[in-house]
């Protein structure tokens, strides 16, 4: 697996804080890439560690394979957790200096500052300065000079943080057409349905330390499906073998999917004369599997954090 970014055992301090406590993960180039935390839980650290923007006191990290992510910057589009452009600057300007500063020619960064604009339904705003701008648009400008310069890797810290619905569905958008022409995504977020919606690998990071890292489809598979069963009759033999952990809520039996599957409860619900009405297996989300990984109090943190925040 050829590696975009990977880190081991990183760990950082502000004074009596400690608030990366050994951070391991690798991204694989071409991924889309989540780590999933509440506030204050070490990803912002993690990510400007991982990128060189701070040192680690202790730990390694690499960018496609350099110790010295700094050296490749022109190959990185980073958006911060703080949010902040020049307010006397125009739109196109201010995108076009963000790729100037990746080595992109500003005559270049004007003419992709233009298009990226007009792509994203800004173009109205392409000569207005950032102070005339709405907090979702001047946002929405510095993700554009994010991406101008064309980036291999693109680092997003907390993006959807402050985005309307509709301007929240175009940047998914943007991201898997982003990874689909080869870059990487690797960006942070507490809000696990963006993750669930987006990414293939994860990591979950809760107290400075990583609770997982894998595949998304990893985590839903540590928790089995649940079967939801309603039947015609209420009691019968066929209770006596459904599964121990069976409840019956709202009319509707509720239980773990046993390991030999579905097949035997069926049986006996049919012998014994059940009357299935409906029968539904349900995997189990992300949310689920967040729970079972991190704990419940770790995701009520998360749920906590409000949409437009930054975490």
């Amino acid at each position: 697996m050829t590696l975009a970014v990977e880190a081991h055992g990183l760990v950082k301090s502000f004074g009596t804080t400690h608030a990366v406590k050994g951070v391991t993960l690798e991204v694989p180039v071409g991924a889309i890439y989540g780590v999933l935390g509440p506030n204050g839980a070490g990803k912002t650290t993690s990510l400007r560690m991982m990128l060189g923007i701070i040192d680690p006191d202790a730990g390694s990290r690499a960018v496609f394979g350099n110790p010295r992510p700094l050296e490749i910057a022109h190959q990185i589009g980073y958006l911060p957790e703080e949010r902040g452009l020049y307010n006397s600057m125009t739109a196109r300007e201010v995108i076009a200096f963000i790729g100037a500063l990746r080595g992109l020619p500003l005559a270049e960064g004007r003419k992709r500052a233009d298009q990226l604009l007009d792509d994203y339904g800004l173009g109205s705003v392409t000569k207005r300065m950032v102070r005339t701008l709405s907090k979702g648009q001047a946002q929405t400008v510095q993700l554009l000079g994010t991406l101008v310069h064309e980036p291999r890797l693109i680092v997003l810290d907390e993006p959807f943080s402050g985005l309307d619905a509709l301007s929240q569905g175009r940047l998914e958008k943007l991201i898997r057409a982003r990874a689909a022409n080869g870059a990487t995504i690797l960006f942070s977020t507490h809000v696990i349905a963006h993750a669930e919606r987006l990414c293939e690998r994860i990591a979950i990071i809760a107290s400075g330390t990583v609770q997982y890292e894998g595949s998304v489809d990893e985590a839903r598979n540590r928790l089995p499906s649940r079967v939801h069963l309603r039947t015609r009759a209420e009691t019968g033999l066929w209770r006596a073998d459904l599964p121990v952990d069976a409840e019956r809520i709202d009319g509707v039996w509720q239980f773990a999917l046993p390991a030999s599957g579905i097949e035997p409860v069926l049986q006996t619900l049919i012998t014994h004369g059940a009357g299935i009405e409906t029968l539904a297996i349900e995997r189990p989300g992300l949310h689920d599997a967040f729970i079972s990984i991190a704990g419940a109090q770790v995701a009520e943190e998360m749920k906590a954090t409000p949409a437009g925040e930054v975490a």
